[in-house]
């Protein structure tokens, strides 16, 4: 089994959503984070002020997925959230040792 972590812009949420749900990812896990990367924030203008914004909002998106749904789910998410500017993303692919559905107790491939 295999955890892939991705962080996307947040208009690009529902796009990516529904890109999984064709594929039949049937759930995922959804956070809004901050943070930054080699973009380092952006200056905005308030009231005649310019301030930096240090921390840019961004989606966190995880999913257990099978060995064999890993490549895909993340085929379908780099295209799917790319837009070809900074700041699109990125996607993290973690080993995952075992998962248990808390309400049945079944385990590993049967609990995702």
């Amino acid at each position: 089994m295999k955890k892939i972590e991705a962080v996307i812009k947040p208009y690009k949420l529902d796009e990516v959503k529904d890109a999984l749900n064709a594929i039949g990812i049937e759930g995922i896990t959804v956070c809004e984070v901050k943070g930054f990367g080699r973009q380092k924030g952006h200056a905005e203008t308030y009231r005649g002020a310019e301030y930096t914004v240090d921390f840019v909002p961004k989606i966190k998106l995880e999913i257990a997925v099978s060995d064999e749904m890993a490549g895909k789910v993340i085929e379908t998410i780099e295209t799917t959230a790319k837009t070809g500017r900074i700041g699109d993303g990125k996607i993290f692919l973690l080993p995952l040792e075992a998962a248990v559905r808390i309400r049945t107790g079944e385990k590993d491939i049967e609990a995702i």
